[in-house]
């Protein structure tokens, strides 16, 4: 996606992206590509395809909803910050925490948010779990972009999303995970509110939005541990 179709795009996303954004995207893509050499963040390097699979991919999430209305925003399993560092960039005022297990991965969005001198930008390096336990319904939206299974994001994200907020998971094809999630929405007091499934423009790989709906205050007893919940399923 050369940077004219991908102006282009975001006008159909409603997204009128100004020159220091632009800047701050080709920034930050520099530094994933210097970091990338030395420590593994992506599969996918060419400058092209790098704004249509990660920057384009990313800022679809508004395909469901309207970040302007939003207060802050939790993405879980961030890696090389997609899409919490591209919706940061795209949405200033939007206040984002970006959660992820791997110490590297944190010290690379840390000199990501530095460099491109971001504010209201947190990075927390734990497993979603173990924050889980500490950070009950905590923001009003919640996104998890090609983490896990949808049964098992469920579990993990729910809890620190906040009641009448949003946990919206961001996928490929996945019509077998939602079918296969029902029961964790009703123990997770939860709905499924719209499911947007459309294609990427140039390649039309297929994409899924799920954006679920919590209803209630999450049981105590949830999350739990990822190996607990490989064992007994909901």
């Amino acid at each position: 996606m050369k940077i004219e179709e991908f102006i282009q795009e975001l006008a159909k996303l409603n997204i009128k992206i100004n020159n220091q954004q632009i800047n701050q995207l080709d920034k930050y893509y520099k530094l994933l590509i210097e970091w990338n050499k030395v420590m593994n963040l992506t599969g996918i390097t060419e400058k092209e395809a790098v704004y249509l699979k990660h920057f384009y991919d990313s800022l679809t999430i508004l395909k469901v909803i309207d970040l302007n209305t939003v207060e802050n925003l939790c993405d879980v399993g961030t890696g090389a910050g997609f899409p919490g560092i591209v919706l940061k960039i795209l949405f200033p005022n939007l206040k984002i925490t970006l959660i992820d297990s791997l110490n590297k991965r944190i010290n690379f969005l840390n000199n990501v948010i530095s460099e491109l001198n971001l504010n209201n930008i947190a990075t927390i390096h734990c497993r979603i779990e173990e924050y889980g336990l500490q950070n009950r319904e905590k923001f009003n939206v919640v996104v998890a972009r090609a983490v896990a299974q949808l049964n098992v994001l469920l579990e993990y994200c729910l809890p620190i999303t906040k009641v009448n907020g949003y946990f919206i998971a961001m996928k490929g094809t996945c019509n077998e995970e939602i079918e296969n999630s029902k029961n964790a929405l009703t123990k997770l007091k939860s709905h499924i509110e719209t499911c947007e499934i459309f294609n990427l423009p140039i390649e039309n790989s297929k994409r899924t939005i799920i954006k679920i709906q919590k209803d209630a205050i999450t049981d105590k007893k949830f999350p739990r541990k990822y190996n607990e919940i490989k064992k007994r399923p909901l």
